[in-house]
């Protein structure tokens, strides 16, 4: 098991815009505070439920500065892309805001071969000083990561340093464990999954619904890293209609954290197209799930 050198409980953070669409930085700092406050003890900026593929590098780059600027834990940036020059490109500009790592996400749409994939992450890691985590979740990308080619990436690169795993394969997630390495850290990359993946050596969880119920979480966690199971599967099981929100019939995992965030009174702003604005269905399943946790 690593060392969870980014925390335990991190927030895949939405991305707060203004009424009229453009990047709200100010809100950005407030929802990061927030967020820290309520569990959180690390955030990743600009992943997939931060929008990342409508915001344009100058807006990643003003979101990582303005978070960095309001907290104190450690900051994932989301530099990757399906571009590998691109990639190289803005994880030189997040190097430069002070954040503590990068999240690289497995090329999407291009679908490239294992050893495109294998290339493009070691040629991100080449080119930052920044400890690296990738991102496998296939469902997005149209290709997972080959296990042999990411047990050869966390031995063979010292860059490369974790895994934010959303494959949905614990088997093999257990043997990634086994054989990178001590010092490779590997997250949950699907809320539901948390527990399971942390009986096979997974540090913590990069989450959505962490958003609402980060305290939850690092409670599930901590009851597990002291062996207290009962507790752990009991927590397990309060957070389960939180898991079930987060995609809904016409919403997304975005659409549910902002809906979240907005109910809480910490944030209400809008989404970027193709998300479509959130529905009152949305609103509604998500309160219901926030009054049976006791939350506002």
């Amino acid at each position: 098991m690593g060392s969870a050198r980014f925390g335990k409980v991190l927030t895949a953070m939405a991305t707060p815009f203004a009424a009229d669409g453009s990047l709200d930085t100010a809100g950005a700092a407030s929802v990061g505070r927030w967020l820290v406050d309520h569990g959180s003890d690390g955030l990743v900026l600009a992943g997939t439920t931060g929008e990342a593929p409508t915001l344009g590098d100058d807006e990643k780059v003003a979101l990582w500065e303005s978070v960095r600027t309001a907290v104190d834990v450690p900051l994932l940036a989301g530099a990757g892309s399906n571009d590998t020059r691109h990639s190289v490109e803005l994880a030189g500009r997040a190097a430069a805001t002070g954040v503590d790592g990068l999240l690289i996400v497995t090329p999407y749409y291009n679908r490239p071969p294992p050893a495109g994939i294998e290339a493009h992450f070691r040629a991100v890691a080449d080119a930052t000083e920044l400890p690296v985590v990738l991102y496998d979740v296939p469902s997005r990308t149209g290709r997972r990561i080959d296990t042999d080619a990411l047990i050869r990436l966390a031995r063979e690169v010292p860059t490369i340093v974790g895994l934010k795993d959303a494959a949905g394969d614990p088997g093999t997630t257990a043997r990634v464990i086994a054989e990178a390495g001590e010092d490779f850290d590997v997250y949950s990359g699907d809320d539901a999954v948390t527990l399971a993946l942390l009986g096979v050596g997974a540090v913590g969880v990069i989450g959505v619904a962490t958003h609402w119920a980060g305290d939850l979480f690092a409670e599930m966690i901590g009851a597990f890293d002291k062996g207290d199971l009962s507790t752990a599967r009991q927590l397990n099981a309060r957070l389960a209609p939180s898991f079930a929100v987060e995609v809904g019939p016409n919403w997304v995992q975005t659409t549910a954290a902002k809906a979240a965030l907005a109910a809480l009174g910490v944030h209400d702003g809008p989404l970027r197209l193709p998300l479509p604005p959130v529905s009152d269905e949305a609103r509604d399943a998500i309160r219901r799930v926030l009054t049976d946790l006791g939350l506002p």
